[in-house]
């Protein structure tokens, strides 16, 4: 294999890391895992309204990755200094 080839394998698989990171899948499923947790947890502590509580945190989880582009944009302008293309 040569290092031209190598070099693309890597990108490739970086670039679907990176849409895995970014995509609604992942949030969705964090978000259903940290309901799921925090609604059982809540439920053992036998919390009234224990499902209706978990869905607090599960939906400020969505609620902060819906700013968190904007929130990267301006640190990588700001904080890390370098030119920002979008």
């Amino acid at each position: 294999m040569t290092d031209i080839e190598t070099i693309k394998e890597r990108n490739a698989r970086v670039e679907a890391e990176k849409a895995w990171e970014t995509s609604w899948t992942r949030r969705i499923l964090i978000a259903l895992i940290t309901y799921i947790v925090i609604g059982a947890y809540l439920t053992y502590l036998e919390i009234e309204r224990a499902w209706l509580h978990a869905f607090v945190p599960a939906t400020a989880y969505i609620l902060s990755t819906l700013g968190l582009h904007y929130v990267k944009l301006l640190w990588m302008k700001s904080i890390y200094k370098k030119e920002v293309f979008e």
